[in-house]
């Protein structure tokens, strides 16, 4: 079946970007499905290092067609400064190529101020949002009272809808969050001026897909943030407000149940986290300076989209099986190998305990009470990132990896060993 599916595996951040990017050499269309741009991957290619948050990553490969499915919430300021940075590069973006949903949500102004100020209101128990009016414009498309793509294509209905839509958030906030109320007329019309100039990217996608399926033509679905912030089976509060795991493709791209070729989980060679919320295995002092770098280079640990430092920690190798076993995982992609050169042993979690029981089922809704439990094995003081085959791999390392298909029930079929598109190793 032409269906493949990208995701990741842990809090996001796993290096989907690079992975997509080599999936696509080899498909016909790239396609987001959910989140909007909360989401980031980066893809470097020479000197050029490309930092995406909605268009797919497969926009860099120039044979592609790339779909921004329903399932997403889309900011058209966001759209509009992507298109011009990928424009600037010498990448197609046209919309003989690039198509948005007529069904996708659209993410206002006034959603990333009602989103800051509703994780500014929580105190000690904010969630750590990104602040991009995410969860904001989820609810509207929950409650049947959001903008959606398909309003641009209709300018005079557009222009009455922003406008009653700032109106209602600037009277929740002045309410709610004691705010001082907004100027609905300027901010609406604004948003509006802007937003027009997606219009001619505007279709119906999910026909788009169907009839490329039909046709046999290969399709990649690009996952967004990670499986562990899914809204449903994610670390909750503590999550995205989409799908995050595979199975949100089919909702969320408007395309029928249908067999998938295989669905290739993302997984970096350690574990890391933006925002608040449980991290059995997370590590502070020395080992977390060292794991998450100093920042001075687009590899090291932060945020794509907010620039935050990420948490980093050992591999947790039970919330691995659990979201290989979540999404379907037919084969892994472990990235930031590299990383782990140098350090004379390394940690894998492989069970938790909790009231003096260990084992590796647990309650995802009870995270933060567990306990990791460690197994230790030796590290390799080689460089890696030069290494293109298995066998080039230091012994350890080989090991490392077998240890890690082993506790996730899933070959590695995919390793990474530095930021450029050639040092991939494939298994």
């Amino acid at each position: 079946m032409p269906i493949e599916i990208a995701v990741g595996t842990q809090w996001g951040d796993e290096g989907k970007g690079r992975v997509v990017d080599l999936l696509s050499a080899e498909a016909d269309l790239v396609a987001r499905f959910n989140g909007g741009d909360n989401a980031g991957h980066t893809v470097t290619v020479g000197q050029t290092t490309f930092k995406l948050h909605l268009i797919p990553s497969g926009i860099i490969h120039p044979h592609t067609l790339c779909l921004l499915g329903n399932g997403m919430v889309i900011n058209p300021l966001s759209f509009l400064a992507e298109l011009e940075m990928l424009e600037k590069a010498g990448v197609d973006v046209s919309p003989r190529r690039l198509f948005v949903s007529q069904a996708a949500l659209l993410i206002t102004p006034v959603h990333r101020l009602l989103d800051q100020a509703q994780d500014e209101a929580r105190g000690a128990g904010r969630l750590g949002t990104t602040g991009r009016g995410i969860g904001p414009a989820y609810v509207d498309k929950a409650a049947r009272s959001g903008l959606r793509a398909g309003d641009i294509l209709d300018e005079a209905a557009f222009r009455s809808k922003a406008q009653a839509h700032v109106a209602e958030v600037s009277r929740l906030m002045q309410v709610l969050y004691h705010k001082d109320p907004l100027d609905a007329q300027a901010i609406a019309g604004d948003f509006v001026e802007k937003a027009l100039r997606m219009a001619p990217y505007i279709t119906d996608v999910g026909a788009i897909a169907r009839k490329n399926l039909a046709a046999g033509k290969r399709l990649l679905a690009e996952g967004a943030q990670g499986a562990l912030l899914d809204l449903d089976h994610g670390t909750y509060p503590y999550v995205t407000s989409s799908c995050t795991t595979a199975t949100g493709l089919f909702g969320g791209l408007g395309i029928g149940i249908q067999a998938v070729q295989r669905v290739v989980g993302i997984t970096k060679a350690f574990q890391t986290r933006v925002g608040d919320g449980p991290f059995p295995t997370e590590l502070e002092g020395e080992m977390a300076l060292r794991l998450r770098g100093s920042g001075a280079n687009p590899w090291d640990e932060y945020g794509t989209t907010t620039g935050r430092p990420r948490r980093v920690g050992w591999l947790d190798g039970v919330l691995l099986k659990y979201v290989v076993e979540l999404s379907g995982i037919s084969e892994l992609g472990v990235t930031k190998l590299d990383i782990l050169s140098g350090l004379p042993s390394l940690k894998v979690c492989t069970a938790y305990s909790l009231d003096g029981r260990s084992g590796d089922e647990f309650n995802v809704a009870r995270l933060g009470e567990y306990r990791p439990v460690y197994e230790e094995m030796p590290g390799w003081e080689a460089d890696v990132s030069g290494a293109r085959r298995l066998q080039d791999l230091p012994a350890a390392a080989r090991r490392y990896l077998n240890r890690i298909q082993e506790i996730a029930g899933a070959p590695v079929r995919l390793v990474s060993v530095g930021p450029e598109r050639e040092q991939v190793i494939l298994a």
